[in-house]
């Protein structure tokens, strides 16, 4: 079995039923030419990257589902063609990989923040290099800041040295 997800860009100023409608459309058409869909998220609302058809946002659909060979790819990417509603779509083919990886992120494995507390009760989330950037350089350099009143310093030593 071949797996392969298919995205699609709904066009918004369509009422609920008929985004709705759309998606169905293509999940049962994917069924009748014998793909077995495995999952169908819909995203929602989104910002566009850039415009499509004097369009900023739309709804975006996910379809995965498996098939035996990819000859109905080529149906499908047609219907979607040649549908008004739909503004973009990709289809692409999934490694073993990408759907290890999908199933994951429904699992809510991926995609989920979690922080961890050590011993002391501080989070082990932030990064001990960044935390201690001013430490880094050690006692013998000191920094830009605390160079330039030295600089300073010595400048003046200097004049006031000479006119001695």
């Amino acid at each position: 079995m071949r797996n392969f997800e298919v995205t699609f860009i709904v066009d918004p100023v369509l009422s609920g039923d008929e985004i709705k409608s759309t998606a169905t459309t293509y999940t049962d058409q994917l069924k009748s030419l014998g793909a077995e869909i495995v999952h169908v998220d819909e995203m929602g609302l989104r910002q566009l990257a850039y415009t499509i058809n004097r369009r900023t946002t739309g709804i975006y659909y996910s379809v995965e589902f498996s098939v035996p060979t990819g000859d109905l790819i080529n149906k499908i990417e047609l219907a979607m063609r040649r549908d008004e509603r739909i503004m973009r779509f990709l289809t692409v083919k999934l490694d073993k990989y990408g759907v290890k990886y999908n199933e994951d992120k429904r699992k809510g494995l991926i995609g989920t923040v979690s922080k961890k507390k050590s011993k002391g009760g501080k989070s082990n989330s932030s990064n001990s290099r960044g935390n201690n950037r001013s430490n880094s350089r050690g006692k013998d350099r000191p920094n830009s800041k605390e160079r330039a009143p030295k600089e300073e310093s010595n400048a003046k030593e200097g004049s006031e040295a000479k006119k001695e």
